[in-house]
């Protein structure tokens, strides 16, 4: 709970200096309708583990339960409303001999997020409920070189 109490108040300071860095036109009007893009309603996001939502992430947890899988350095070639198309690492740990013990190993990966649906959670915004990954250069053991996972709302 202190890790995400952290975290929305690292962002709500972030979201606070680059709003104060932006300059507003005299002529902008407090009234003007926002523009298509910037309504949530029309914001396709992937769900974090932590039900935050999440626009172009530069790192994103897959196991939610002990982080022992998470994408890294992550570059969006392509974010839309209904996939998202970009390059990462999958550092995974290998557990060996056990997870507390066990050592990260990176593989570069194609990920592609699709099948957006509303988010019940906040039904404004629409959320990609599967992830494909395309492993291009070595895979963990027992892992296919294309995964599929669906993910959690």
């Amino acid at each position: 709970m202190q890790l995400r109490n952290l975290r929305t108040a690292v962002m709500l300071c972030a979201a606070a200096a680059f709003a104060a860095a932006i300059p507003v036109p005299a002529s902008a009007s407090a009234s003007a309708p926002a523009s298509t893009e910037s309504r949530p309603a029309d914001r396709t996001v992937a769900v974090d583990c932590f039900s935050e939502a999440q626009v172009r992430p530069g790192d994103f947890l897959l196991a939610c339960g002990d982080g022992n899988n998470r994408l890294i350095d992550i570059h969006w070639s392509h974010w839309g409303p209904n996939s998202a198309t970009g390059t990462a690492l999958d550092a995974v740990n290998d557990c060996q001999p056990y997870c507390a013990a066990g050592k990260f190993h990176s593989y570069p990966v194609i990920v592609r997020l699709d099948r957006p649906k509303t988010w019940p959670s906040h039904p404004e915004l629409r959320q990609f409920t599967r992830l494909h990954l395309v492993y291009t250069d070595g895979r963990p053991a027992y892992t296919e070189r294309v995964m599929t996972h669906e993910l959690w709302d």
